[in-house]
This record gives C-alpha cells, sequence and structure tokens, in this order.
C-alpha cells in the first residue's frame, strides 16, 4: 500500500525521524520538513526502555543504539533529605531480551537522521511551516518563505506546539502543573555507574544518570512552585535559583548543582491528548499527539511505537481506514501512560507522615519482593509494537 507513495513529514525530531524511516523502508517516498538550518538537539539525556528498544531493532538500528548509547542496570530511589537509599530497582536481571539504555538526545537523533537518509528520505531544512490546511482538497503547508505545499500524505511530528494538530483539532491551551524543571549536564571521568539515581525530596526530585560512557552526567531536577516558567527548551536560569531549590538536600546532590553554571529551564505544562489524531490526509505522532510530563521516561519511547504502528497500518490498508487504526491501536495505551507519568510527580514529592509510609512500604517491597515493583510496569516495558498483528 506504501510503494510510491509520497508523505510529508513536519519536524526531524525522534518522531519525525523514526516515521520517515519506517515509511520509507515500506517503499514509500518521504520527505521530511524541518524549521532548523540543521538537525540538532537541545536537552540532554534520554532513557531507553525495552519497547523503545524494540522499535529501534526492528528500524534495523539496534546495533547503532547499542553503540551510541549506555546499558542501564538499576534504578536508585534515594530519600535526597536525609540521605540513604529507599529501593532499588534491578534493571538488569529482567527478561532476556529486555535492555534499559542511556542515551543522549543528540546522538539518538543523529543516529535516527542517517537511518532516516540511509532509507532515501529527503531532508529539506530551514522549512518554517506558518500554515496547515485541511480540507477536502489534499493537505497544504503555507512556509515563511512564502511556498506553498500540496502533500499526498501530511504527517505532523511537529513537537507540543504542532500545526497539524491545530488543523485537526483547533486550539487548547495547556494549563501549568506548578512544576518546573532544569536540565544540565556535567564533564565527569568516565566512572560513573550505570544506576538513574532518583533524590526525592519534599516539594522536588532531581534525577541523574551518566551519558556518553559516563564521561557526562545528565541531571534533571524538578521544583513545585507557583511562579511559572515559560514552555521552553532554550531558556536558561540563575543557578543560584536552582542551588536554593535543593539547599536542604544531601551534600552529594548540593556539590553537583554548585558546578552547573547555565541550567536549562522550562515550566512543565500538561496539555490534554488530542482527540483526534488522524483526518483529511493527515495524521499526528510522539508530541504532537500526546504530550506527557517527564516522569516515567516514555516521550521519546512513545513517539518510536507511534512511528511503528502508523507505517504499519499504512502499509496494511487504504490512508482513511489506516489512519482510523492507527489511532485506535495506540489511543488507550497512551492515555495510560501519560496518566501513569502525572503519578509519579505526586509520588516523588510527598512530604511528612505520608512520605515516611511510602518510603516504609518501598524498603519492605525491596526486600522482601523485589521482583514486585518491576513487575509493576510490565504493562509498559513488556508491550512489543512490533510483533505481529492478527486479526
Amino acid at each position: 500500500m506504501l510503494e510510491g507513495r509520497k508523505v510529508t513529514v513536519l519536524g526531524a525530531g525522534v518522531a519525525g525521524l523514526a516515521v520517515a524511516r519506517a515509511l520509507a523502508l515500506r517503499g514509500a517516498e518521504v520527505t521530511i520538513l524541518e524549521q532548523a538550518p540543521e538537525i540538532r538537539e537541545v536537552g540532554a539525556g534520554l532513557q531507553i526502555s525495552p519497547n523503545g528498544a524494540r522499535v529501534l531493532a526492528a528500524l534495523g538500528l539496534g546495533d547503532a543504539l547499542e553503540a551510541g548509547s549506555q546499558r542501564a542496570e538499576a534504578v536508585d530511589l534515594i530519600d535526597g533529605e536525609a540521605g540513604g537509599r529507599v529501593v532499588r530497582l534491578d534493571l538488569a536481571r529482567r527478561r532476556p531480551g529486555e535492555v534499559f539504555r542511556f542515551v543522549h538526545r543528540a546522538d539518538l537523533v543523529d543516529l535516527l537522521a542517517a537511518g532516516a537518509r540511509a532509507a532515501g528520505v529527503a531532508i529539506r531544512l530551514l522549512q518554517k511551516v506558518e500554515g496547515v490546511t485541511l480540507g477536502p482538497h489534499p493537505p497544504r503547508l503555507a512556509t515563511a518563505q512564502g511556498e506553498e505545499i500540496d502533500c499526498d500524505l501530511l504527517i505532523g511530528a511537529d513537537g507540543l506546539h504542532s500545526k497539524v494538530r491545530a488543523a485537526l483539532n483547533g486550539t487548547v491551551a495547556p494549563f501549568f502543573t506548578g512544576q518546573v524543571a532544569w536540565r544540565a549536564t556535567l564533564p565527569e571521568d568516565g566512572g560513573l555507574p550505570p544506576v538513574a539515581r532518583v533524590f526525592m525530596g519534599a516539594g522536588r526530585h532531581l534525577v541523574t544518570y551518566p551519558l556518553r560512557g559516563g564521561r557526562l552526567r545528565n541531571i534533571v531536577a524538578v521544583e513545585e512552585r507557583d511562579r511559572w516558567a515559560e514552555e521552553s527548551w532554550s531558556l536558561t536560569d540563575d543557578p543560584l535559583a536552582l542551588r536554593i531549590a535543593f539547599e536542604a538536600f544531601v551534600p552529594e546532590v548540593r556539590g553537583w548543582l554548585d558546578r552547573i553554571e547555565r541550567p536549562n529551564l522550562w515550566g512543565l505544562f500538561r496539555h490534554p491528548v488530542a482527540a483526534r489524531w488522524q483526518g483529511q490526509g493527515a495524521a499526528i505522532l510522539g508530541d504532537a499527539a500526546h504530550p506527557t510530563l517527564p516522569f516515567l521516561a516514555q516521550g521519546a519511547n512513545m513517539a518510536l511505537e507511534d512511528a511503528w504502528v502508523l507505517a504499519d497500518c499504512l502499509a496494511r490498508a487504504a490512508p482513511e481506514a489506516a489512519l482510523a487504526a492507527y489511532q485506535a491501536r495506540r489511543e488507550v495505551r497512551v492515555r495510560r501512560i501519560v496518566g501513569a507519568a502525572n503519578a509519579n510527580a505526586r509520588n516523588y514529592h510527598l512530604a511528612g507522615v505520608r512520605r515516611d509510609l511510602a518510603h516504609l512500604g518501598l524498603r519492605f517491597a525491596g526486600r522482601f519482593a523485589p521482583g514486585m515493583l518491576m513487575d509493576r510496569f510490565d504493562w509498559l516495558h513488556g508491550h512489543d509494537v512490533t510483533a505481529p498483528v492478527t486479526g
């Protein structure tokens, strides 16, 4: 069904590059329109869980992922104020083939871009799309350069402020969650253990893990507060504000924060999952369809899953039926993941008696039923969108 079909993808991030390769491998003629002058990524670390790694392997990029990332062995939940490990989640003892990896966002984008180009995808840079028109005619794009582009099939991988999502659903204002996040990376000597460490405190938490073989330390710090911040990946903040927010944390954490000179800051806003993911010759995926808070490490993994399922559906049926099947196959799972991420934010920030009881329960489970905590997420990490679909 895809052989020779022309597909236009907006956005050269994780979702756009992955869906472009998936479609091109099935015979489509794919063009990506990217507004930036080069394919590059801001931000820092990502965690690729088994459900996302399966997609990369199915796309023929498993070896590239292994070469460009680091295997994760465990997650430690730590009392950020009193110190001491609350519980360890052992990732290394999962089922055969279930691999968790730490990867720099830029490295993941680079391997996906190389994979897209190798599959024959054309990538056009400096293509800022200012308008998307859907209707009885084929989707039409208006660029900042004054060009009008008619698309046979349009896929919006254009992120939080997606023009394609707006064309399908109208504009819905997100709301501020009362949380802000700082991101930073620090150079290290390569000796960091392959463990994600989550330091939890009242109204705040900090996550750190190694990147690029331990030569970088990735840091994401989240605080609950009334003052909102812009929803932007490129905004920087005074490092003193970050240090003050975590001044009650253990010396190890404060020592890292003392080394940060220009942290990135962004406000965390909750966007609803889009009601319509497709229609009139267009579809959306990744953050354009279902933005999520960063508390379950599933943003990139969901985008990879979307890419595979969308391409698979388009290979099986004519576009109208295929796009409807794509949303049907993805929506229930995505809503469950977004809800679980929202819940994790609350769990990390407990205070007082509730926090003491929660930590006691985690310690008990870690000692007497260590597999139980990881088994709670079998529905998430054990899912395989690349498995054959029957019926």
